[in-house]
């Protein structure tokens, strides 16, 4: 198979890493930290409507998340809820459909019923967000091969039929911010030809401008999905 240039990214994935040391860094609560990613969340989503981008995915909060203190895991719960509330309606007018991945029903109810609202009113949305909440990539693959076991057919096409990423455009760029070069168990059966960026900037500072450099990498980047 030859090499292409990659051209435009349809689907970008962000592990949005660096809120606590931002927060540390500074002095400030860890929730502060929170609260100015949530900022650069809004500002990012913002941003799409003046980009191409097809499908943005935001790692939001893993299955392994529960592990962190009690009080910072309200924290973050109480932001989620805070956010579907207040932007929900600006979703609905820049046409942007909300997508959940992850065993998000396993979150309380009352988040679940915000989540299930907001699906329903963005539903015709033209540009996507898809959010990753008590999400876990080895979770999610083994869930998938039990769900084509039990259809008969254990086979890559069969598992990929049962991701929760079904729908979405193939991963074409996946970012993590703060420093750190690892995946940690997101999306890994989805990354395996993606482009990956690690960057060095906590994710309270990530900025669309950096979201436009990164697209701006992937576009002179070739490849080549195993060929030559």
């Amino acid at each position: 198979m030859n090499s292409t240039p990659a051209t435009r990214a349809r689907h970008v994935a962000i592990i949005m890493d660096g809120n606590g040391r931002w927060a540390k860094q500074r002095h400030l609560p860890r929730v502060v930290g929170h609260q100015r990613g949530v900022e650069a969340v809004r500002t990012l989503v913002r941003s799409l409507a003046d980009s191409d981008l097809e499908c943005l995915t935001l790692y939001a909060f893993s299955s392994e998340n529960w592990k962190r203190p009690e009080d910072e895991v309200s924290d973050l719960m109480n932001l989620m809820r805070r956010f579907i509330k207040s932007d929900l309606e600006e979703f609905i007018a820049n046409g942007v459909k909300l997508a959940i991945i992850g065993d998000w029903r396993g979150l309380a109810p009352d988040i679940v019923a915000l989540l299930e609202d907001a699906l329903a009113r963005t539903a015709n949305g033209t540009r996507t967000v898809a959010v990753a909440l008590n999400y876990g990539s080895q979770q999610e693959i083994a869930r998938a091969a039990r769900m084509a076991a039990d259809e008969g057919e254990v086979s890559a096409e069969a598992i990929e039929r049962h991701l929760f990423t079904t729908g979405l455009p193939p991963l074409d760029l996946l970012i993590r911010t703060s420093g750190e070069v690892r995946l940690s168990n997101f999306l890994l059966w989805q990354a395996a030809y993606a482009e990956m960026l690690f960057l060095d900037v906590l994710w309270p500072d990530f900025t669309p401008a950096h979201l436009a450099g990164a697209l701006d990498q992937f576009a002179g980047r070739e490849r080549r999905f195993g060929g030559r």
